[in-house]
């Protein structure tokens, strides 16, 4: 299939930059399973912007929401790349209302919340499920556009270049080679302007608030297109993600309480009912992300706790409820009424804040291609990202990504004749023995990452991953090559890809900063105060 604009992922991102890119021309989106299964669909706290006077928090302004942001991000924020997108923040909450998405209101105001890291309310959301309502209205007028192509349950295993395919002429991007997981068959998707628009890596890590989709594709995919890549180190763990060890299915393994909820005034607690994060910081509950996650990190090695709580008892009776109808709701579900008992909750892996390098345009190292949303890194984010800025930047950069693209690369300018594209070779369908393989090395893989390269680190645990890492890597190689692709391993490949990527940046990091704290280098140190970029050419 040939399409003028290939976009990978149905994300906030992705679906931003296809719906106006069809103004443009024809538009194919890629998804390896159900629309819906998106990092965009499960967020809950909401999407932070400064919005026009007489709109806004009073006494709010984008300077406090750009100081907020390099705060946060410890010294690594691009500041004219957070400038930018904040600049053009109420822009793309006018983009997503005129999509259809429904935020609340107070009257005729936007109902505001805050969250960690935040000085002001400026998080406009739906209830508790923000996220879930952007991707509805997306995905419904994605759906209506005629034309955009949704396809789902199609399993991007590799793009396709110039240089992998032996052309001497720079670089450049021209389709992928596509697996529509359903049937098994492998087709070529042809494009020379590519959206990379596939989300995290939470699932690299054993304990995550993502979906089972979250395992790096976009990154894997890119890197393993020459796309330098910057900053992997720096992972986001959620500081309260529901525990609940009786619990079975993915909901209960994955369940985010949001950060919204201490904004609202929920405190964390330990089992003796003292507010512990005090002493890390006198914003308490409500201080960025990786502070307050190793806070809950120190606390449970310090006490042998398997968890501490999320206490929102103090507040009146039915307002979580009212506020955060799907948290209530789940937790009831679970046995838990929140507004008579604490919350159980553990930190989790979250967000990734590097990614492919890219300029504020979304622009990366491989002529047409892009990367747009969590799977690209802007400089936005630096360290450690503010909470609630990840949509706000996933709808800014979308936009931008199409204008810069079609500057380059405008429809009508005559492109080199690429080189024809051969057909996918298929390896032998592995026996269901050999399948156990896949299973145990997805398992240790999450496993080795969680116990060495999670919320604290030591070069010790960086070059056991390192060793057990490079054996996995060849197995998986070696399988990949041997036998017919399924989107298992797929998966496993890109597993194996990211978590590579991850621990060779923590590794070149000898500092802690922000998200990538190291006992043996426990201190901040100007020398290392730049991105860590990685490049395979």
């Amino acid at each position: 299939m040939t399409a003028d604009f290939l976009v990978i992922g149905s994300g906030i991102a992705g679906l931003s930059f296809a719906l106006r890119a069809a103004k443009h021309g024809s538009v194919i989106v890629l998804t390896k399973g159900d629309a819906y299964e998106s990092n965009t669909a499960w967020a809950q706290g909401g999407i932070a912007s400064v919005l026009p006077e007489g709109l806004r928090d009073a006494g709010d302004s984008e300077e406090l929401h750009v100081a907020d942001t390099l705060d946060a991000g410890a010294g690594l924020c691009k500041e004219s790349a957070v400038r930018t997108i904040i600049e053009e923040g109420a822009a793309a909450i006018d983009d997503l209302v005129n999509y259809g998405v429904s935020f609340d209101q107070e009257g005729d105001h936007y109902q505001l919340g805050k969250e960690g890291g935040h000085s002001h309310r400026r998080i406009l959301h739906a209830r508790d499920t923000t996220g879930r309502e952007v991707a509805r209205a997306l995905i419904e007028t994605a759906r209506k556009t005629p034309n955009i192509t949704l396809l789902e349950h199609h399993f991007v295993i590799d793009l396709i270049t110039t240089n992998k395919l032996g052309a001497v002429v720079n670089d450049r991007v021209l389709g992928a080679y596509v697996l529509e997981t359903k049937t098994g068959e492998v087709r070529v998707f042809r494009s020379d302007r590519v959206i990379l628009a596939a989300g995290g890596c939470g699932k690299v890590y054993l304990y995550t608030t993502n979906p089972d989709s979250a395992t790096g594709d976009g990154v894997a995919l890119g890197w393993r297109a020459g796309a330098s890549v910057a900053n992997m180190e720096f992972i986001q763990f959620h500081p309260t993600c529901f525990y609940n060890p009786g619990a079975v299915g993915p909901e209960a393994r994955s369940f985010l309480v949001s950060e919204a909820v201490r904004g609202e005034g929920g405190i964390l607690i330990n089992a003796k009912g003292e507010d512990f994060t005090k002493k890390s910081d006198p914003r308490g509950s409500l201080a960025p992300r990786d502070i307050v996650a190793r806070a809950i990190d120190r606390e449970l090695k310090r006490t042998g706790a398997p968890c501490v709580y999320l206490d929102v008892t103090h507040k009146p009776k039915g307002f979580m409820k009212e506020r955060f109808p799907y948290i209530y709701q789940t937790l009831l579900k679970f046995g838990l009424d929140c507004e008579t008992q604490p919350i159980p909750v553990v930190p989790a892996a979250h967000y990734q804040c590097g990614g492919i390098l890219t300029d504020v345009n979304g622009k990366t190292t491989v002529r047409g291609l892009f990367a747009v949303g969590e799977v690209g890194c802007t400089g936005l984010h630096g360290a450690n990202r503010l909470a609630s800025n990840s949509l706000l930047e996933g709808n800014v950069v979308a936009r931008r990504a199409l204008e810069e693209m079609m500057r380059l690369y405008p429809p009508d300018k005559a492109a080199i004749e690429p080189p024809a594209i051969p057909e996918w070779e298929h390896g032998d369908t592995a026996e269901p023995d050999e399948l156990v393989v896949i299973y145990h090395n997805w398992d240790e893989i999450r496993r080795l990452m969680w116990d060495y390269v999670s919320i604290v680190r030591t070069d010790n645990r960086l070059r056991r991953a390192t060793a057990r890492l490079r054996n996995l890597k060849r197995e998986v190689r070696e399988f990949y090559w041997g036998h017919r692709v399924n989107a298992d391993i797929l998966e496993l490949r890109n597993l194996v890809a990211v978590a590579n990527l991850i621990v060779e940046c923590a590794t070149r990091r000898k500092e802690s900063r922000g998200l990538h704290y190291t006992l043996d280098y426990p201190e901040t140190n100007d020398r290392f105060c730049t991105d860590t970029v990685l490049r395979k050419f």
